[in-house]
């Protein structure tokens, strides 16, 4: 062997850091997406059923957004705004208002914090303690809500709260639904603590809360644990949070995941798909009343990123002024669930689980080595999956919504066949 057959080390690997992970899964080289599809830079499609964590919803180039941006691109269109007024900015909310807050009869005043969903929680978090006049946020057990570090110390994943390097305080866990295997009434230990004055919890701000857990574990909140958790903050004067980052924007088939439980939050966060191409862009929606900022309070270079305006605008204009969209994903949920219910039924290992909503689902396997080699033979197989859940014991499914009727089958065949391969059974 001479020296010219060993593969130079590229430049992701000599230049970049090595907190990057995704691109460890998938070691490939990605050159151009379209729709429900990536391409890596030999021509070889792959089908996307992680659709950028959620920051997907309507694929890849969607053409309707795609056009969009680049007419206002090549009109010189303003890029960057901070929070002065544009007519980007005017057309979004407009639109916003049109067809999500008043069709839901939603009071909500809108915030652009920094464009990341981690900010977007920031702010919820300063706003609730700045509000109330209180410092503790209750969250749940395997929640996760954001990288930095007011939104770690309400994520429950030990590693990743690992990463902050400091204490992380002002906060205090709960049992999600389900979490105790119903052997404990839904609240039981929460309420007692809260009419308790010798329990050593300090009356909470606010509680925040995922629907669905994706990072999780995609763990499902059922719709009466959601009501009686709202029916315990309005009791005991908590404000709720709901983080709708990755479910938001029609991921559970509404455009809101707490639509379905018939609950109003104080404060609903949105990011991930808010834009719907993928560009950076995060809300911060709450109720009128508790709009105390000062002018600049939380602000940040990039809240104004009106490219976004332009997609968000163009999404929200083609796939929410009427129920189609959501139909579509309802009705592909039962697709879903029975092929993974049959792929359940289908395995001789013991601990296989299904669960999800709307176009969210999760296979849970007994360790996550074997969903870690499903999705690695998913992707050897030209099908990117991710794993999640406190152990990556859970394969997670996100196909973009607007993913075809044959992609979805295509995308479930795979998985069926590699969760085979993995048993050591014939994949066929």
């Amino acid at each position: 062997m001479t020296l010219t057959d060993i593969a130079a080390p590229s430049v992701f690997e000599t230049l970049e850091s090595e907190v990057r992970s995704y691109c460890r899964a998938w070691p490939v080289v990605f050159e151009r997406a379209v729709g429900s599809r990536l391409y890596d830079e030999d021509g070889r499609p792959y089908l996307d059923f992680f659709a950028g964590a959620g920051s997907l919803n309507y694929g890849h180039n969607n053409p309707v957004l795609k056009r969009a941006l680049l007419d206002y691109l090549a009109d010189d269109g303003v890029t960057h705004g901070l929070d002065m007024s544009t007519t980007a900015k005017r057309a979004f909310l407009e639109t916003f208002r049109a067809t999500v807050l008043e069709p839901r009869a939603l009071p909500y005043k809108v915030m652009f914090p920094g464009p990341t969903g981690t900010n977007a929680v920031e702010a919820a978090l300063k706003l609730a303690r700045k509000a109330t006049g209180r410092q503790t946020v209750v969250s749940f057990t395997n929640a996760f809500h954001g990288m930095s570090l007011g939104s770690l110390a309400v994520t429950g994943n030990a590693a990743k709260r690992a990463g902050a390097g400091v204490p992380l305080h002002h906060a205090a866990r709960m049992p999600f639904d389900d979490y105790l295997d119903g052997q404990v009434t839904d609240f039981l230990w929460f309420e007692r603590l809260l009419d308790d004055a010798g329990s050593g919890l300090d009356h909470p701000a606010a509680v925040i809360v995922e629907t669905v857990q994706g990072e999780g574990g995609v763990n499902v909140a059922r719709a009466e644990w959601l009501r009686a958790l709202a029916e315990l903050c309005r009791r005991h004067e908590m404000l709720l949070i709901v983080d709708d980052i990755q479910m938001g924007c029609g991921r559970t088939g509404e455009f809101f995941s707490f639509e379905e439980a018939g609950v109003t939050p104080d404060i609903v966060t949105l990011s991930k798909s808010i834009s719907g191409y993928g560009l950076p862009m995060s809300l911060c929606l709450f109720r009128p009343e508790l709009d105390l900022w000062e002018p600049g309070e939380h602000n940040g270079t990039f809240r104004g990123n009106n490219p976004a305006f332009v997609t968000a605008t163009a999404a929200l204009d083609a796939y929410w002024r009427d129920g189609a969209l959501r139909e579509r994903t309802l009705g592909r949920a039962d697709r879903i669930r029975s092929a993974l219910l049959d792929l359940c039924g289908d395995d001789e290992r013991t601990g296989l689980a299904v669960r999800g909503r709307g176009l969210v689902w999760g296979l849970e396997f007994a360790d996550g080595e074997r969903a870690e080699a499903v999705c690695r033979r998913a992707f050897e197989t030209g099908l990117l999956l991710e794993t999640s859940g406190p152990r990556g014991e859970v394969v997670k499914l996100l196909p973009p919504l607007t993913a075809t009727d044959d992609e979805l089958d295509e995308g479930l065949g795979v998985l069926a066949r590699s969760v085979r391969h993995t048993a050591g059974r014939p994949a066929a």
